[in-house]
């Protein structure tokens, strides 16, 4: 049985003799175990189940199920695999871990292993067992949840999270503070999803499955949800929300809006250029910003 990668896998047939002959478990797909689990919580009592949801967190581990891929007709979200994740945390139970001096007393183990793995853990750094981590990853002092992916030649820095489930692409940087939300319930929204290239300025907050396209870059101290409004500065035009696009450099804003005890400044994005093609990809912000005269 040769491992499927994470782009093979949206496509295979888990009941098949190719795809499941070491994973499938009395002829049951491991999505239909699942999504039966989810339907009936007492199924979760079942050793077939427990070993099922076991082993889709423990591919989402090496990367090989991912909770969103990027596919030709877009990125899809697998809410089959997000169940199993919610699914993980009722047949777990408590127990304390240690880590050199420190103590932790939680249902879900560390990781481990990242000398194998070929990643950079910087003291204290935190990363949960079903995050998977690629080659080349630099973690800071930083915090990654359960169904994150974080991609190769990634820098997450200091005090910087990402939540649960979140996508983050290949040489990305997330500076100091950066806070990238999670989302497991409901099953049907989509993660958060900073693609290739991105550099996110120190203490972005971005949450609420808004999706940063590659090589963009996020100034200082932006805010984006689903709802913040994303405004391109050149035309003055409303962009659709929830989605910043490729090489955009973004930084913070407000725009006034009328509320019944008065007139009040509400934050918003505000694309002021494009991403220069001559702009070295390890560019830092500044540099970004000052091609674009504004002052840092």
């Amino acid at each position: 049985f040769k491992q499927k990668t994470a782009y093979e896998i949206k496509e295979c047939d888990w009941s098949s003799d190719v795809c499941s002959s070491d994973l499938r478990i009395q002829h049951v797909s491991m999505k239909e175990i699942i999504e039966q689990a989810w339907q009936d919580r007492s199924l979760l009592q079942k050793p077939e189940t427990i070993k099922t949801i076991e082993t889709v967190i423990e591919q989402l581990d090496k990367g090989q199920l991912r909770v969103a891929e990027p596919t030709s007709e877009g990125w899809q979200v697998n809410d089959w695999i997000k169940k199993a994740v919610i699914l993980y945390f009722p047949i777990r139970t408590m127990e304390t871990l240690h880590a050199g001096p420190m103590e932790f007393h939680d249902k879900m183990a560390l990781k481990t292993n990242y000398a194998e793995a070929g990643v950079r853990v910087v003291p204290h750094a935190v990363a949960r067992y079903g995050a998977y981590i690629s080659p080349g990853v630099i973690l800071m002092p930083s915090y990654v949840n359960i169904g994150a992916y974080v991609d190769s030649g990634t820098m997450v820095d200091t005090w910087a999270t990402v939540g649960s489930c979140a996508q983050i692409g290949k040489h990305v940087h997330l500076s100091g503070g950066v806070g990238i939300g999670g989302v497991l319930e409901p099953v049907q929204a989509a993660p958060v999803i900073i693609e290739d290239g991105c550099f996110v300025g120190s203490r972005c907050i971005v949450v609420e499955g808004v999706r940063v396209g590659r090589e963009a870059v996020l100034g200082a101290g932006l805010t984006l949800t689903m709802s913040t409004k994303i405004i391109d500065v050149n035309t003055g035009a409303e962009l659709p929300k929830g989605y910043i696009p490729e090489r955009s450099v973004v930084i913070p804003g407000n725009v006034k809006k009328q509320f019944p005890g008065g007139e009040f400044f509400v934050p918003v994005a505000l694309i002021i250029g494009q991403r220069k093609a001559s702009t070295d990809l390890k560019t830092s912000l500044n540099d970004a910003l000052r091609d674009h005269h504004v002052a840092v």
